[in-house]
């Protein structure tokens, strides 16, 4: 691991205010409060792990409704840290709400997370596996980042078992530009105190440091692919309604991504949210959740 240097020594100002931008969108969830019991629809949260493909896999579920909903966080992300406003609030009676930890994420641990070339389609296993392990016969996804990656993977490989999916923060390949953008949170002892505290209390800092720095890894081996493939020979699958949802301030992921997933997710929505930023589902949280309680309905 290569010694750290002053910011100032490698960014310039410009980047510097850049790379601060990138961090608190990517992270802000990481401050979201855990979520407690919805008092509003008289229903707890529950929080517990089982047996999946080999791991035990920690997840948190609340409400009584018959549509299942299952949430998908991004990198480094979990139930708790990713989906605070979502855990609490999305309507009890219409839904049961199941938020899970992937592999080697949050409390979905041991194993300790690591980046294979298909750690993307394996999390997509093990989320449909969760959830038919819970006797769910149908779900419908919401994926936020990397989580909505694993989604638009599961409703391609899955398609019988998805009802309906909302995705956000996602892109199908790996550019150029990307890569710039995962370089520049490679190195944790970079980040903002606000920022990395969270995640150092989940994880130590240690771990943290160490599975960002793999998860960079991990996604430019998709670089290295024709067109820099991550899931974009699996769009045209897609066979269940969706909902795509994009902050126009996002600085993680560029418009054209966006475009690319509507254009090849046959009868997609894309709905845009002009103050919107990577979080917008926690900045924007009612609004979003109205926005996702009606697609779902």
């Amino acid at each position: 691991m290569h010694t750290p240097r002053p910011m100032a020594a490698v960014l310039d100002r410009r980047a510097s205010r850049q790379l601060r931008m990138i961090l608190s969108a990517l992270k802000a969830g990481s401050r979201v409060p855990r979520a407690g019991p919805a008092a509003a629809f008289g229903s707890s949260v529950t929080s517990t792990k089982v047996a999946v493909n080999g791991v035990h896999l920690h997840y948190q579920q609340t409400g009584e409704g018959e549509h299942a909903v299952l949430l998908l966080p991004g990198m480094l992300g979990s139930g708790k840290t990713d989906f605070g406003p979502q855990i609490k609030n999305l309507n009890k009676k219409l839904f049961t709400v199941v938020a899970w930890d992937p592999r080697g994420y949050g409390h979905s641990r041991p194993p300790d997370r690591d980046f294979p070339m298909d750690f993307l389609e394996r999390d997509a296993k093990d989320a449909v596996d969760l959830m038919k392990t819970l006797n769910f016969k149908k779900v419908s996804l919401l994926g936020w980042s990397d989580g909505g990656i694993t989604a638009l993977i599961a409703a391609a490989k899955y398609p019988l078992y998805i009802n309906k999916m909302v995705i956000w923060g996602a892109n199908a390949y790996v550019t150029d530009e990307d890569e710039k953008i995962y370089q520049g949170i490679r190195d944790v002892s970079k980040w903002s105190e606000k920022t990395r505290k969270p995640l150092e209390t989940l994880y130590g800092y240690d771990y943290f440091a160490k599975t960002c720095e793999k998860w960079v890894d991990g996604m430019q081996q998709f670089k290295h692919l024709p067109d820099g493939n991550i899931c974009r020979h699996l769009l045209p699958l897609v066979q269940c309604p969706t909902l795509i949802v994009h902050g126009e301030k996002d600085p993680l992921v560029p418009r054209p991504h966006v475009d690319f997933i509507h254009k090849h997710v046959k009868g997609s929505r894309l709905h845009l949210m002009p103050e919107g930023k990577h979080n917008l589902h926690l900045r924007f949280a009612d609004e979003f959740n109205k926005l996702v309680e009606d697609f779902l309905q």
